[in-house]
């Protein structure tokens, strides 16, 4: 049995789709309101909060994939994350099950140095704090041998479906909408995204794949890296016409989060979309050499027409 704790998120449901059919595995989703995703899989109704709720949802668990996304707000994330954790390695460690963590890159500084897995954590705000609180508590957990878990890493997601980020919210969901296409800062700076079904596909390999244990594993990316303006350029080139869009300098960013909450929240994020942004997967590209990494033309192409673009 494999459980997804933070099930209908858009990484919990491609892991659902990869897990039954290239592995055939039975599948548990976890979750306040858990739906299914394949016609056998097993519902539960949980509180990752709660430990006892966490603890019977891993009963008969081989491997406890994390999954699970917060609401978007600072206090929520120095809270809950550590809270989380310490529950997910609880129930654990009492059923002796694997622990798949997908993680994000909110621990590293924001500047245009190389990410990698030797990199240092340097958080710049309060939802990368609460990040590496638990990620302190899981690599403990690893070093004095409490469980076998898994780090996997990914950086901002671009995707079909429910995918959820900034590059999907300013960019794809703008053009359907017919709104205003956005920018964050600058343009003319490389940006490093990661095409959800990869990051899924790529994990539940991670999870299948013994010696990969006890270790963090960047997740793969095109290193073709775009600009904005080359990844809207190459949005035009498939759609056939020309998008244009605005570049929101921070001045008319700190006017919309005064009046927006989710600007505001997405504040301490702001000096990524200044520098290029060099996430690299060369770890995993090097032990999976047959692992095919979307390019972002094709990743694009399978957006629009998902979306239905036009």
């Amino acid at each position: 049995m494999h459980s997804i704790l933070g099930a209908n998120g858009i990484i919990g449901e491609e892991l659902a789709k990869v897990l039954q059919a290239d592995y055939g595995k039975a599948i548990r989703l976890v979750g306040r309101h858990p739906l299914k995703v394949n016609p056998d899989d097993e519902l539960m109704v949980a509180d990752l909060l709660v430990k006892d709720d966490v603890i019977k949802a891993l009963k008969h668990t081989d491997i406890a994939f994390l999954t699970v996304g917060l609401p978007f707000r600072s206090d929520i994330w120095l809270r809950d994350w550590v809270r989380i954790m310490e529950n997910v390695i609880e129930g654990c460690k009492k059923h002796s099950c694997k622990l798949v963590y997908f993680d994000n890159t909110y621990i590293f500084a924001q500047h245009r140095t190389v990410q990698n897995e030797q990199s240092p954590v340097m958080p710049s705000g309060k939802k990368g704090e609460g990040k590496l609180r638990a990620l302190k508590l899981l690599l403990n957990a690893i070093d004095q041998g409490q469980i076998e878990a898994i780090i996997c890493r990914a950086p901002e997601f671009y995707g079909p479906g429910k995918t959820k980020s900034i590059t999907n919210a300013m960019i794809f969901d703008a053009i359907r909408k017919e709104k205003k296409v956005r920018v964050f800062l600058r343009d003319d700076v490389k940006r490093t995204l990661i095409y959800t079904p990869d990051a899924s596909r790529a994990t539940a390999l991670l999870a299948h794949t013994p010696d990969a244990y006890g270790q963090t594993w960047h997740l793969p990316c095109d290193d073709q890296r775009m600009t904005y303006k080359e990844f809207i350029a190459e949005i035009g080139h498939q759609l056939g016409r020309k998008i244009d869009y605005q570049v929101l300098g921070m001045a008319a960013i700190k006017g919309l989060a005064l009046v927006s909450n989710n600007m505001k929240e997405t504040m301490e994020l702001m000096p990524r979309y200044g520098v290029d942004n060099l996430f690299e997967s060369n770890k995993f590209k090097k032990r999976f050499p047959e692992f095919e990494v979307t390019e972002y033309a094709k990743g694009i192409e399978q957006i629009i027409r998902d979306f239905g673009l036009s």
